[in-house]
């Protein structure tokens, strides 16, 4: 049975997307059948795996509104073992229309259990916020992993996304855990980032990856491209980061 792992920070701009999709692209290389959620209304993990949004019918969208099961919004990628079920802009209206659903926060886990055994990892990108998309994918998910960028506020809302995980642990999901927590955008020629890293180890200790994903151009041009980095640049820092990661995350899984 394969592993859902939700890929959570409220707080935008911490590579939360970049690690999504080059972390399920590396799962992919490392001969792990992965697939993708999009489940952020901006869908930038979808066009980073170079699906044209406008062009999505069915999309994640539709397996929040009920309309639709898992099976049939799959999409399979170019890229080896990996697959992807799309966001579109239809879902930026998804938080308002589950208000009214019953069970809203479980929409999401109804739609994806069936599917489960089919893959050895799960990943879902999230939004930027602590809404009731990411609260669907707390109460579906194992675990979670949490992307924090190395500048000066790192640590910044992470008590409320931390209070929120234990509040859908005690009501929806007895068995939720943190995965792992990644620090991205990792320069050590900076004193800052250093001491970003120490807070953060402090904050969570042994839960802190070995990996951290240094800043790196090639990152940052692939997804315009419509390719994860390591389809882009394989040789490039940000490619063998991610691919570490992969081996670090099965590693941990293995065990």
């Amino acid at each position: 049975m394969g592993k859902i792992i939700a890929i959570a920070n409220q707080k935008g701009g911490v590579g939360k997307t970049t690690t999504s999709v080059n972390l399920a692209a590396s799962l992919g290389k490392h001969k792990k059948k992965t697939l993708l959620i999009d489940i952020d209304p901006q869908g930038n993990a979808t066009s980073g795996l170079g699906i044209n949004k406008k062009e999505v019918i069915k999309s994640s969208y539709d397996i929040m509104i009920g309309e639709e099961t898992a099976k049939e919004t799959i999409v399979q990628t170019k890229f080896q073992k990996l697959d992807l079920i799309p966001a579109n802009m239809e879902l930026a209206g998804a938080e308002i229309e589950l208000v009214d659903l019953p069970d809203r926060i479980n929409i999401l886990k109804r739609g994806i259990i069936s599917i489960k055994e089919d893959y050895d990892y799960i990943l879902i990108d999230c939004p930027p916020s602590l809404g009731l998309v990411t609260l669907n994918a707390l109460s579906l998910c194992d675990t979670v992993l949490i992307p924090i960028q190395c500048e000066y506020y790192a640590l910044e809302g992470l008590s409320q996304l931390m209070a929120t995980i234990r509040q859908v642990k005690k009501k929806y999901n007895t068995s939720l855990d943190i995965e792992g927590v990644l620090l991205t955008m990792y320069d050590g020629r900076l004193n800052l980032t250093i001491q970003v890293v120490q807070e953060v180890k402090k904050f969570f200790s042994n839960r802190v990856y070995k990996t951290v994903i240094p800043r790196n151009v090639r990152l940052s041009e692939a997804p315009s491209f419509g390719k994860p980095v390591i389809y882009y640049d394989s040789i490039s820092k940000g490619s063998q980061a991610y691919l570490d990661l992969a081996k670090e995350i099965i590693k941990k899984n293995r065990k």
